[in-house]
């Protein structure tokens, strides 16, 4: 078992760690660790982090990654509703479909490992924002590599769509 199993997960996804994280609060305001090389195993070490801006109501994926994990925060503000299914067929959870909605009022880390489609929603009414900490550089070193994606929001016949199980 790796030390992302081990993790005390909200997910039943093989591989896939949901766990909130906590705010550390005082007279100044809060303050909230987003990762630890102590906490985290080295295998998802995250190499780069950006943060995007979701308008509300819009959907980003799903798609998955062939070798690359990524390592979302979902902080606020806003709230989304995260979208997860098993693609890897030699996984025991294998098809399985989670969601869950995570943000402002339950901010938490999320771990997904290559093979899980994956996909956000922003369900609040304004823009909320996400933090990514991939354990990949995007495009590679100086963006000489091809994007490690597949694109599932592009079939219109793909399997994977959001609020539909597979």
């Amino acid at each position: 078992m790796s030390r992302a199993e081990e993790q005390e997960s909200l997910s039943k996804i093989v591989g896939v760690v949901v766990r909130p994280l906590s705010r550390h609060r005082d007279d100044r305001g809060w303050l909230t660790e987003l990762w630890r090389h102590d906490q985290l195993p080295r295998e998802f070490w995250p190499v780069m982090t950006y943060l995007s801006q979701t308008e509300a109501g819009v959907a980003r994926g799903p798609h998955e990654h062939v070798d690359q994990a990524d390592y979302f925060c979902f902080m606020g503000p806003g709230t989304f509703r995260l979208h997860l299914w098993d693609n890897r067929m030699a996984s025991t959870s294998y098809e399985r479909y989670e969601s869950f909605e995570l943000g402002e009022e339950m901010p938490s880390a999320v771990i997904i490992p290559p093979g899980v489609v994956h996909a956000y929603q922003n369900i609040s009414r304004g823009p909320g924002w996400v933090i990514n900490c991939p354990n990949q550089l995007y495009r590679g070193e100086g963006y000489a590599e091809e994007v490690d994606e597949i694109r599932h929001e592009d079939d219109p016949h793909s399997p994977f769509q959001l609020g539909r199980a597979r």
